[in-house]
């Protein structure tokens, strides 16, 4: 155990360096003593209660509105809340890889769901249970991963449906376990129209429906089964804690409980609203290790936490060195101030593609003023993604706007969006009145624009540049590609960025930008004209030059702007840009474009799959195909 003393901080090596010469004295005394297993470890285990698809709202712990969960309620009473925790992205895999490597996806080449590639990690840096590993820990993930980074052959000494902290072959060993469970995953709410007729144990009568759902029966039916599962999860929960104190080991052992991100109800799972990203934390402090934690049990906080945070969270409590190269930073653990936690208050956001949808969003958090930037603003957020409509409450939603049954906070998912809004959550806690051309706002909103834009460009974020183009170019080394490439990627966030300004302002440099050599200028000098709207139908003229740009995916978003502002039928162009693909990402992408214009422009764009041809050997399954089947089934 002496050999893994470089990697463990000073505190802890004196721990372990007494405990052994207390144990050698005994010894020399004559006296065998049993030292319990943890205690010759000198270091606390930690496990991880992961429930799938779940925000913090439909919990009673941390919304009046929420299900009764007493066992995570008991954790809650021998440890701490975190009422603002926060999981940076909307989707599985997305925020599994932020939470795994403690990196933001935007940085590192993980923000797409699902990965065309693999990203390499950045040099010198691997998921962090690697770093417990190395330290003598047994570490095991029961059983999901659904990583978008390269794990090294260290980051887990199993992981499977049968991992188990029980198995490590020396008892004295801490241990790093994870578990998740999926008894709230999104397809739990895929049930049929006839299990509308089995009764929910909680009554439909009883909820309280988002503002921006219509009120009926399926929706009402939801949200009832879905709280129905949240005590599935409080049961799931009580039986890892019951394993371990019959393993003695429960208070040896931190224990966290958290949402892998929010859902699952309509607009969260994949939206960076609150719903999407806001998850419960509790944190149990074990007995024997509550003065590592500046803390009293029971107690809560509203300091901001987000899953870059929690690997060198555990990483600190182990008393191991937290890498250099993370984004996060602890926030319990030996030289964490309790007051500087409770003060902290930003969170960063991000979405990108989930399955075959993409639209490009980033948000901010301070305290309680929430900032969206829509980087491709005319793309309703009721684009079509397959997976979703699975569920009986999206589909009737979808009709009900068809049918125009909607009031106006109802009918905004299947709207345009703003090309960025503001948000007061104290007040408009769902975010449906958005305060961005409120003139009381504009200092605030300023402020937070030009906080979002120095993260963006500080990081560089990799997504101004296609998904096309990092598949080909950028997954070897994700970060390093970012880096050699800072410059160009903040003058693409300029060029985006002329959406938010008034036409008469920015023209010129639109002009300049749409005929640029770069390539990747002109296809943002396209996303920010088409943002702004009928303002900037003078440079119609202008973009139908690029209908056939060398680049497909600047030809497609020329595409998209003709169709915005004029009566032609670019679908033959379409089909063109189509064919033109030269790998699964430039594709799909390609496809977003065609399931838009299908089905946000009455019948003047529809798409007719037997033209939709391509050179590229495709999958049986996977998103590309998503995407079509859904244009055969119209």
């Amino acid at each position: 155990m002496l050999l893994h003393c470089s990697s463990i901080r000073s505190t802890c090596c004196k721990r372990l360096v007494a405990l052994i010469l207390v144990f050698a004295g005994t010894v020399l005394a004559g006296t065998m003593l049993a030292i319990p297993a943890a205690t010759a470890a000198d270091r606390p285990n930690f496990v991880w209660i992961m429930s799938e698809d779940n925000s913090k709202h439909y919990l009673r712990h941390f919304d009046p509105d929420g299900a009764p969960a007493p066992n995570i309620e008991a954790l809650a009473e021998h440890g701490i809340t975190f009422d603002r925790a926060f999981s940076c992205a909307p989707v599985c895999s997305v925020a599994r890889t932020t939470l795994i490597t403690a990196c933001y996806a935007p940085r590192i080449g993980t923000q797409f769901h699902r990965r065309s590639k693999m990203a390499a990690m950045p040099e010198g840096l691997k998921m962090f249970p690697a770093y417990l590993h190395d330290a003598g820990y047994y570490t095991t993930n029961n059983s999901k991963e659904d990583y978008n980074a390269q794990k090294s052959p260290d980051t887990w000494n199993e992981s499977s449906r049968k991992a188990s902290w029980k198995k490590r072959p020396d008892k004295s060993m801490p241990f790093f376990h994870v578990v998740t469970t999926g008894l709230s995953h999104e397809g739990q709410l895929h049930f049929p129209e006839k299990a509308m007729a089995t009764p929910t144990q909680t009554n439909p009568a009883s909820v309280k429906l988002q503002p921006y759902f219509p009120d009926t029966d399926t929706f009402r039916y939801t949200r009832a089964s879905y709280h129905d599962r949240m005590t599935a999860i409080d049961k799931a929960v009580g039986d890892v804690v019951q394993e371990l104190r019959s393993d003695g080991q429960l208070e040896n052992t931190f224990i966290f409980y958290f949402g892998d991100h929010g859902g699952v109800l309509p607009r969260s799972k994949g939206y960076t609203y609150e719903a999407g990203l806001h998850v419960p934390l509790v944190v149990r402090v074990p007995e024997r290790w509550k003065d590592l934690v500046s803390r009293e049990a029971g107690s809560r906080t509203n300091g901001f936490v987000e899953f870059v945070d929690f690997g060198p969270t555990v990483l600190n409590l182990a008393g191991i060195d937290v890498p250099s190269g993370v984004d996060g930073k602890a926030f319990l653990g030996d030289g964490i101030d309790a007051a500087e936690v409770d003060a902290r208050n930003e969170t960063f956001g991000y979405a990108d593609r989930f399955d075959e949808k993409y639209d490009l969003v980033r948000t901010l958090r301070i305290g309680n003023i929430k900032y969206m930037r829509h980087f491709e603003p005319y793309y309703p957020d009721g684009l079509q993604n397959n997976y979703r409509y699975k569920m009986l409450a999206y589909q009737q939603w979808r009709q009900l706007h068809g049918e125009g049954k909607l009031n106006e906070v109802q009918s905004q998912f299947f709207r345009p969006k703003a090309v960025e809004a503001i948000y007061d959550l104290e007040h408009d806690p769902h975010e449906t009145r958005n305060l961005a051309s409120d003139p009381n706002t504009q200092t605030i909103l300023k402020k937070m624009r030009a906080r979002l834009d120095q993260r963006l460009k500080s990081m560089p974020d990799l997504s101004f540049i296609p998904e096309a183009v990092l598949y080909e170019s950028a997954m070897g080394n994700p970060t390093a590609f970012g880096q050699q490439n800072k410059t160009r990627i903040a003058k693409l966030i300029d060029t985006a960025n002329l959406a938010l300004s008034p036409f008469d302002e920015s023209e010129a440099q639109l002009r300049k930008a749409i005929s640029s050599d770069d390539s990747w200028v002109r296809y943002w000098g396209l996303v920010a004209a088409s943002s702004i709207g009928p303002d900037a139908k003078p440079l119609t003229s202008l973009a139908k030059n690029h209908l056939s740009d060398k680049e497909p995916l600047v030809a497609l978003r020329a595409i998209e702007f003709m169709a915005l502002m004029s009566d032609e039928d670019i679908r033959p162009q379409l089909y063109q840009t189509i064919e033109r693909a030269s790998n699964e990402p430039e594709l799909l992408q390609i496809l977003n474009t065609a399931a838009y214009l299908n089905d946000f422009f009455g019948d003047r764009f529809t798409i007719d799959v037997e033209k939709v041809k391509s050179s590229i050997k495709l999958s049986k399954k996977g998103e590309i195909k998503d995407r079509l089947d859904y244009f055969s089934s119209k």
